[in-house]
């Protein structure tokens, strides 16, 4: 990619495509195209083309998505499909159409067959069942990856498609109906160190900047100590302990969403859909346990009570460790390591929060939008 070329990063305000473009921003790229889902619905295909037939942009980052963890993908299965076939197809169409020189598209682990061989290579894909509770994702996700693969093979287009390993990382999703596994893990524990030191101004603060979810929000008194207790109780955190579900017994790669914007940039600078193929894997090409993971998140935010599971929830995919082999073969690999990593989230989650508490009486809060079940990010 030429400095001066203009780049469009859909989803700039979602956890991943924020970390592309504070990578693009570093690399010294200028001419960053963006627009809010107010101002433009990429669900609406007028609306996307005309936008690129304006915008005329040279290069694509495909990062925009609706997407939610376990809760959200089986209540919302409708709309999950539905907006993820419709910003894929409108945006890769649109591509296409105005002539742009290459495009990302960013797709899903979820992609893979729920009883897949481990580690999941790229050759992977379409030879089993997927996963149930996130299926309706899933199905989108491939019809992205085969769209681009078509659309390279029937009109000579640039479009390559990586597979992330899961994500987390400033701008992450904290709903606990509808978010991801570290940021639910890390703000239950982080609610229940703060019941256990009975900061209950920390905890509205908490609760002020990111929506619990299940109409919880609506129904918390913020002047009420025993209102917000209820709250944290309702989501897993109390005084003395911390719920988690499923029995912690399987086990989930995390990358961080700078390592993952690193990996983005790298393709989009060096490698063409003839060096990459159908897709490839971005990942460590290792995992953890999750009852590990949990032990880690707890030191690194400082709980002191213990960890109960609730066995009569599902534990999800056995295992979701993807093969780093194609990716490491292309020159890349990720620098971040887990515990660091999850330091540093939890550092920055701790420092928003408090922002807000130490917020001068009066002044207006502007809550952080989240992915459920509104508009893709």
């Amino acid at each position: 990619m030429e400095k001066t070329a203009k780049i469009y990063v859909a989803g700039h305000n979602g956890l991943v495509g924020s970390a592309v473009m504070r990578k693009l921003e570093h690399e010294g790229f200028k001419r960053l195209a963006t627009r809010s889902h107010k101002e433009l619905d990429l669900t609406d295909q007028r609306a996307v083309d005309d936008f690129f037939k304006a915008e005329k942009p040279d290069y694509v980052f495909l990062c925009a998505a609706k997407v939610g963890g376990i809760m959200g993908n089986s209540r919302y299965p409708a709309q999950f499909i539905y907006d993820n076939l419709m910003i894929s197809s409108n945006v890769i169409h649109a591509a296409w159409r105005h002539g742009v020189k290459k495009l990302l598209n960013m797709g899903s682990s979820c992609i893979y067959p729920k009883l897949a061989p481990q580690p999941m290579k790229e050759d992977d894909l379409l030879t089993g069942l997927l996963e149930p509770t996130n299926e309706a994702y899933a199905v989108a996700k491939i019809a992205a990856i085969k769209m681009c693969r078509y659309y390279n093979q029937q009109y000579g287009t640039n479009f390559i498609s990586v597979m992330p390993t899961n994500q987390y990382g400033p701008g992450d999703n904290f709903n606990m109906e509808t978010a991801h596994l570290l940021p639910m893990v890390m703000r239950r524990l982080h609610l229940a160190k703060l019941l256990e030191a009975g900061d209950f101004a920390a905890i509205s603060a908490d609760l002020k900047r990111y929506r619990l979810g299940w109409d919880l929000d609506e129904k918390v008194n913020h002047d009420s100590k025993e209102s917000l207790e209820e709250a944290a109780n309702a989501v897993g955190a109390y005084r003395d302990r911390v719920v988690m579900w499923g029995d912690g017994s399987v086990s989930r790669e995390l990358m961080a969403s700078d390592d993952l914007a690193d990996a983005c940039v790298y393709l989009m600078q060096t490698k063409d859909y003839a060096d990459i193929g159908e897709l490839v894997n971005i990942t460590a090409g290792n995992d953890i346990q999750l009852k590990a993971l949990f032990e880690m998140v707890k030191e690194a935010v400082g709980f002191k009570g213990r960890i109960e599971y609730d066995t009569t929830k599902a534990n999800g995919t056995p295992r979701k460790l993807m093969d780093a082999g194609r990716i490491n073969g292309l020159g890349w690999s990720p620098k971040i390591p887990l515990e660091k990593g999850v330091r540093d989230f939890y550092a920055w989650y701790d420092s928003g929060v408090m922002s807000v508490r130490n917020r001068p009486q009066g002044a207006r809060y502007r809550p952080r939008p989240d992915s459920c079940p509104s508009a893709p990010r």
